[in-house]
């Protein structure tokens, strides 16, 4: 059982963790099933330790995306601009934090900003328009386009800057009402300072012949509540029926 294994690892607390913000990283991701999760964690205690939230190793995370009715972020990551964003609203489920926050994703590295917003106050008010306008986003069109919901591992390294984050139980509300869950499905994501395959969980993905790949949660679940005659997924199409095939493991 996957809480056993978490059992023995160490914790952090999220304070601690926060000390070395890795707003500005190399993300690299990888795609799993659950029943694969437990040994990939039982190969790694040694090298990690645990967030921990008030004694919750596996928190609930709420994420609020913000788009335009054309769906601007999501076409620009479709045609694989290297220079794109994502808006939306981070919210931590079980400490009640919200961040407004901004990914800005250009030449394969990661800077995010955030600010603090009263918790579960996903609008766009005088106060987040200004920050919006502070990390270059200057559309006024945005809405929430969807809402993705799902739990999270948070491992640090012992020994370098790396963070490691395991998504699962993950689940999608689009705009419309339309409805969708990940079952038995992980997304793996490596938040680096810089590239390194010399880590103690690249060593073990690449041992199991996980390779790296790169798969939005937000693109998936636009694809999977909007549907696939609603929108342009010609070049998801692969991640797509990856992510199907592991859901009928």
């Amino acid at each position: 059982m996957i809480g056993q294994d978490l059992n023995m690892l160490e914790t952090i607390s999220l304070e601690e963790m926060d000390k070395v913000k890795l707003m500005d990283r190399v993300e690299t991701k990888f795609i799993l099933s659950a029943k694969q999760l437990p040994l990939i964690i039982n190969k790694i205690i040694p090298h990690y330790r645990i967030v921990s939230i008030d004694g919750n190793v596996m928190p609930a995370y709420k994420t609020v995306y913000y788009d335009t009715d054309g769906l601007f972020f999501y076409n620009e990551h479709h045609r694989k601009r290297k220079n794109r964003y994502k808006v939306r609203f981070r919210n931590y489920v079980d400490s009640k934090i919200t961040f407004l926050e901004v990914k800005h994703k250009q030449n394969g590295r990661i800077d995010k900003k955030r600010v603090k917003v009263e918790n579960e106050q996903f609008v766009l008010d005088k106060k987040a328009e200004d920050f919006l306008n502070e990390a270059n986003i200057y559309k006024k069109d945005l809405s929430i386009q969807l809402i993705n919901s799902y739990k999270r591992i948070t491992l640090v390294s012992n020994h370098t800057l790396e963070r490691v984050t395991f998504d699962f139980n993950i689940s999608f509300q689009g705009k419309n009402d339309g409805e969708a869950k990940l079952e038995n499905v992980v997304i793996v994501e490596l938040k680096q300072p810089v590239l390194s395959r010399d880590t103690a969980i690249y060593k073990v993905l690449r041992d199991a012949e996980i390779k790296p790949y790169s798969v939005s949660k937000y693109c998936i679940g636009i694809i999977k509540t909007f549907g696939q005659d609603k929108v342009k997924y010609n070049r998801f199409k692969g991640k797509i029926n990856k992510v199907n095939k592991i859901i009928a493991e």
